[in-house]
């Protein structure tokens, strides 16, 4: 199977437990079939001013969001189960999941994951950025940047692209070693 689920977190300030959003874009074959978002009440209720800047959330926005351990053991869990991540700058996003994890002492599950990131830097090696917007534009995707479900659908596209581009009858996993994508885990 094609399966992988897109992830993305916007975060309150620069320390990864401060997760405010998360968005993910569970893909099956390479199409979508499922959505998760929610807002996060970060452990301490501050979004620094240039953080509000670049994703536009407040502490208004998120005040009464529940915590992410509720999110987590409620919804979260269960949306990703054991299936691959892709993120876009994946070392970020892992970082936070981690991170928010550690913070309310919940175990952290050993989940497979690649960076988007990098695979558009083998799959498209002279284009001059690989940003997410950059990306996007590039391939003409229309999306709200740093909106975590929009970050999420977009990178989840950027691998169909990749795919469709390079080898569309591979499976996902044999893809990003033909890629030399390095497929890590959470730890």
């Amino acid at each position: 199977m094609n399966d992988f689920i897109a992830i993305d977190f916007e975060t309150a300030a620069e320390s990864p437990e401060s997760a405010v959003s998360v968005g993910l874009v569970k893909y099956r074959n390479y199409q979508p079939i499922s959505t998760y978002y929610s807002l996060i009440c970060p452990p301490k209720l501050y979004i620094r001013p240039d953080y509000t800047k670049i994703h536009g959330l407040t502490v208004d926005d998120v005040r009464h969001a529940p915590l992410f351990s509720y999110l987590w053991k409620n919804e979260i869990k269960r949306f990703l189960g054991k299936n691959l991540l892709a993120a876009h700058n994946a070392s970020f996003d892992m970082k936070v999941l981690k991170a928010v994890l550690g913070y309310y002492e919940l175990p952290i599950p050993r989940l497979p994951y690649f960076c988007t990131l990098n695979l558009s830097r083998h799959v498209w090696p002279k284009l001059k950025s690989h940003a997410l917007k950059a990306l996007a534009r590039k391939f003409k995707i229309v999306y709200s940047a740093h909106n975590a479900l929009d970050d999420a659908h977009t990178c989840g596209k950027l691998v169909r692209l990749a795919v469709e581009e390079f080898n569309p009858g591979k499976e996902i996993e044999e893809f990003l070693e033909y890629m030399e994508v390095e497929i890590k885990y959470l730890r």
